[in-house]
């Protein structure tokens, strides 16, 4: 499980770099096409490693879904445990030792709770899980508490609460479809951004922050995502298509705001990666990072164009 399961130290999560090195790895981000001979693109990415890690990804969601929706529950389970000692060990480098484990406990309730449940038992979790994290460090003494708590208030945040919408996805009778057209529409945001952002990239969205990712990388999200949303959600759920593209146009937004959020939480800790669990692309967080803003996101649009019955 990555070098995440031998060591807690904070240099163990990812080299630190100096905030002005600290770069967006993720699709769409590039402004330029090529590699360097090594493999890797001028957008930093390692690409036929990147590919075929994604391609496993995919391979293991989608084999999760085939047979019983019920078998993706522990699957997103590890995703979001990894994800949050990722993100304890990160935020070390700011000195912030985060109680693991009552979040580890808070985030395997709030997911089961939400898809046996629904949403007021994640939010009733969630509440719980705050509070047991201020009793645990707490108890462990005063010196440094409120910093501590904050932290692990953030990570019971991001990524474990926003995790929790996913198996809201999921708990509907045709969960494993919800899932399926959540993932491929903000994977099209990744895949359209990254190519549009490769062979047009021009103008910087945002250089303080990433400097990789453009506007003309935005524009082929939007467009992607718009043409998935459309296609996915008329043949996936038997919805509207214009209602899909929508849906589309706005994870295309979320996502690029969901990569931003990871660029400055890694550029105001001085680190590059979350980790190195995935090669080509870094931590598991470095991918979940669009999909934790945009699930909370695809699960209130769908009651809107495809409400549960």
């Amino acid at each position: 499980m990555s070098d995440s399961s031998t060591t807690d130290e904070p240099a163990a999560a990812s080299a630190p770099v100096p905030a002005a090195a600290a770069t967006d790895t993720s699709a769409g981000a590039a402004t330029s096409a090529g590699t360097d001979g090594k493999g890797r693109t001028k957008a930093g990415r390692n690409l036929p490693a990147a590919i075929g890690v994604g391609v496993g990804l995919a391979a293991l969601v989608i084999a999760s879904l085939v047979f019983r929706r019920e078998l993706f529950l522990p699957v997103l389970v590890v995703a979001i445990v990894i994800g949050a000692w990722e993100m304890r060990r990160a935020v070390r480098q700011a000195g912030l030792d985060v109680p693991f484990v009552p979040v580890v406990i808070g985030a395997v309730s709030m997911l089961l709770s939400a898809f046996y449940r629904g949403p007021e038992a994640l939010v009733l979790t969630f509440g719980l899980t705050c509070v047991g994290i201020l009793v645990w460090r707490v108890a462990d003494g005063l010196d440094g508490a409120m910093r501590d708590i904050s932290g692990a208030l953030f990570v019971s945040l991001y990524p474990c609460f926003l995790g929790g919408f996913a198996s809201l996805l999921l708990s509907a009778d045709d969960g494993h479809l919800r899932i399926i057209y959540f993932v491929l529409v903000t994977v099209a945001s990744d895949i359209g951004g990254y190519a549009f952002g490769v062979f047009l990239g021009k103008h910087p969205m945002a250089p303080s922050l990433s400097p990789k990712k453009s506007w003309e990388g935005f524009g082929g999200s939007a467009f992607t995502c718009a043409v998935v949303g459309a296609v996915g959600l008329a043949t996936l759920l038997d919805g509207v298509w214009w209602q899909g593209a929508v849906i589309g146009v706005v994870v295309a937004a979320a996502a690029t705001i969901g990569d931003l959020i990871e660029s400055s939480i890694k550029r105001d800790l001085g680190i590059k990666d979350m980790g190195s669990l995935l090669p080509g692309h870094g931590g598991l967080m470095d991918r979940l990072d669009s999909l934790l803003v945009c699930i909370p996101v695809v699960w209130a649009l769908l009651l809107w164009a495809a409400p549960v019955t």
